[in-house]
C-alpha cells in the first residue's frame, strides 16, 4: 500500500457584530450520568453514557436531544483536579474517541489530574444525529464551493440552494437548535450531571470558538480553558472562511521550500518558486484533464482541496510530494497510478456534513445576495489563486433560515483563565484570526504565538516552548503574565512524531 493511502486519516474534503446572549435559561435540578461500555470504542478505558438536553433552552419543558459522552478517569485519583472536557473541532467532528486518545498523547501530569470527558456534539454521531440527505453521488469540490475551471459559480449557486432546502425539509423544526451556543448549554448539562461546580477545557479548530462561547455564557463555571488554532469571534462564519485564501498562501512555503530542498527524490523543482509553479501546473493540467485512479477521478479543485487539508500535517509532507510527483508526470503508466492511492477516498459523511452547515448557517445571518459571493469569490481568485476563489463563494447559508438567536457575545468579562495557542503559518485557522480571539477575549487570555505550520498543537505537534506553557496551565494554573512566543518544531522533527488524534476543520 501506498504512502499515500495513510493520508485517509487525516485528509478529507469537508465536506469549515457581538449582540447580547439569549435570556438565561432556567435552573432545572440535573441528572446523574450511568457510566457503562462504549459500543464500537476499542479502548478499555473509556466508559460511555448517554445525557438527554433539552433541544431548545428556550423552552426547557419540551422536546429533548440524547447527547453521548465518553471518560477516561484521571491516572492518579489522589491527585485529581477535576474534568477537562476536549473537542476536536468541525463543525461535526465527533469528540467521544479523543478522549482515549488524548490519554495516550497529554503529558502524564495532565493525565494525572483530569478525568478526560469527550463527546459527540448535538446532532453528531452517536448523539441525536442529522442527516440532509445530501446525495451520494454529489461531486465532491461542491462541499466546499469551488468555482469552475473558468471561475464561474453556477452550479455552486445550484448547490447551496437546493442544499439547504433539502436540510430545512429532511432536518425540519431541530435544524435551528443545532448550534454553538446550544452546544455549549449542552456541555455545562454534561458538567452539572458529573456534579463538578466547574470544568476546564481543551479545545481545537471549531473547539476554540465552543470553548469561547462556554466561557462568555457560564465565566465562573470556567477552571481553566485551552484553545488551540483559533477562530476569531467576530469573523464567524464567512469572514472566517474567507481568510483561507491568505492562509493557504502563508502556508505553501513551508512545503515547497521543503520539497525544494529533495528535488532529487520528487522532482517538483529545484527552488521554491519552482515548486510553486509545480502546483499551478498541476491544477491546471487537472482542470483540462482530470486524473483517474481507483478510488476517485481527482480534477484540478480536488487537487486544490487536498493541498489545503493536507498542510495542516507537516508529518505528511513527504507522501504529499509523492503524491505531487505522480501527478506531474503526465506520461505516468497506469500501474504507478494505481499504486498511489488517492488520498481522499470520499468527501466525509452525510452527518458530518449536515452538522457544518447546520451550525455556520445557523450561529449568524449571512449575506443573502449572490452577486456578493461571485464578486468575493473573482476578487479571491486574483489576489490568492492558489484556492481558486473557493473561499469567497456561495454556501447554503446563503439560502438559510434566519437564526433564532443572537450570536453569543464573547468577551473579556471573566476570570483569567483562559490560554490561546496558535501557529503563525496555519492554513485553515490563520493567526489573524487566533489574535482576533485574543482582542475579542481581553485581560480574559495569554496568547502564545508559535512559529510553525500547520493546525493544532498542544500534544499533537508541540515543542518544548508549548508544551511547557499549556502543561504549566493546566497541572499549576500558572498563566503567562504576557503574551509568549515560541518556537516550533521543524517539519523534520514532526516526522519524528508518534502519530496523533485527528482533527476536524471546515
Amino acid at each position: 500500500m501506498s504512502k499515500l493511502s495513510r493520508l485517509r486519516s487525516t485528509v478529507a474534503i469537508a465536506v469549515v457584530a457581538a449582540l447580547v446572549p439569549a435570556t438565561p435559561v432556567r435552573a432545572q435540578p440535573p441528572q446523574s450520568i450511568r457510566w457503562g461500555p462504549c459500543a464500537d470504542v476499542t479502548d478499555t478505558r473509556t466508559e460511555c453514557a448517554d445525557l438527554s438536553v433539552p433541544r431548545d433552552y428556550r423552552a426547557m419543558g419540551g422536546a429533548h436531544l440524547t447527547v453521548a459522552v465518553s471518560r477516561v478517569k484521571a491516572a492518579d485519583p489522589r491527585k485529581r483536579r477535576g474534568i477537562l472536557l476536549v473537542n476536536p473541532g468541525g463543525p461535526g467532528g465527533s469528540g467521544i474517541e479523543l478522549a482515549a486518545h488524548l490519554a495516550d498523547a497529554l503529558p502524564a501530569e495532565v493525565r494525572e489530574r483530569y478525568d478526560l470527558i469527550g463527546f459527540d456534539p448535538r446532532g453528531v454521531g452517536r448523539s441525536t444525529p442529522i442527516s440532509c440527505g445530501i446525495p451520494e453521488d454529489t461531486p465532491p469540490d461542491l462541499y466546499l464551493p469551488y468555482p469552475a475551471p473558468d471561475g464561474s459559480i453556477d452550479r455552486n449557486i445550484a448547490f447551496a440552494r437546493d442544499t439547504a432546502r433539502r436540510c430545512a425539509e429532511s432536518v425540519g423544526d431541530l435544524l435551528p437548535h443545532i448550534t454553538t451556543a446550544n452546544t455549549a448549554r449542552d456541555m455545562d448539562r454534561i458538567r452539572a450531571a458529573l456534579g463538578e461546580p466547574k470544568l476546564s477545557y481543551l479545545g481545537y479548530s471549531y473547539g476554540t470558538y465552543l470553548g469561547a462561547v462556554y466561557a462568555s455564557l457560564f465565566p465562573q463555571r470556567t477552571d481553566r480553558i485551552v484553545l488551540d488554532s483559533a477562530v476569531d469571534p467576530t469573523s464567524v462564519w464567512y469572514g472566517l472562511i474567507r481568510s483561507k485564501s491568505e492562509a493557504f498562501a502563508l502556508r505553501l512555503p513551508d512545503f515547497t521550500k521543503w520539497a525544494a530542498a529533495r528535488d532529487d527524490v520528487y522532482h517538483l523543482g529545484a527552488t521554491p518558486d519552482a515548486v510553486e509553479r509545480t502546483y499551478y501546473r498541476i491544477a491546471e493540467q487537472l482542470d483540462r484533464a482530470p486524473v483517474a485512479f481507483p478510488e476517485l477521478t481527482v480534477n484540478g479543485n480536488i487537487f486544490r482541496q487536498l493541498n489545503l487539508r493536507t498542510l495542516e500535517h507537516d508529518r505528511a509532507f513527504g507522501d504529499l510530494a509523492e503524491f505531487w510527483h505522480v501527478l506531474s508526470d503526465p506520461a505516468a503508466p497506469p500501474a504507478t497510478r494505481s499504486a498511489a492511492t488517492v488520498p481522499l477516498a470520499a468527501p466525509a459523511p452525510d452527518n458530518v456534513t449536515s452538522v457544518l452547515y447546520a451550525v455556520v448557517c445557523g450561529d449568524v445571518s449571512w449575506p443573502r445576495g449572490i452577486g456578493l459571493y461571485a464578486r468575493n469569490s473573482a476578487a479571491d481568485r486574483r489576489a490568492y489563486p492558489g484556492l481558486a476563489g473557493m473561499p469567497g463563494n456561495i454556501w447554503p447559508c446563503a439560502f438559510w433560515a434566519q437564526p433564532v438567536e443572537p450570536p453569543v457575545a464573547v468577551t473579556g468579562r471573566g476570570p483569567r483563565n483562559v490560554l490561546i495557542l496558535q501557529n503563525l503559518r496555519d492554513p485553515s485557522t490563520s493567526w489573524r484570526n487566533g489574535y482576533g480571539l485574543r482582542r475579542a477575549l481581553g485581560d480574559r487570555a495569554a496568547f502564545v504565538s508559535v512559529d510553525a505550520g500547520g493546525h493544532g498543537i498542544y500534544a499533537l505537534r508541540s515543542g518544548p516552548c508549548t508544551d511547557a506553557v499549556t502543561t504549566g496551565f493546566l497541572v499549576g494554573g500558572v498563566l503567562p503574565a504576557q503574551d509568549r512566543f515560541c518556537r516550533g518544531p521543524s517539519p523534520e522533527e514532526v516526522s519524528t512524531f508518534a502519530e496523533r488524534p485527528r482533527l476536524w476543520t471546515l
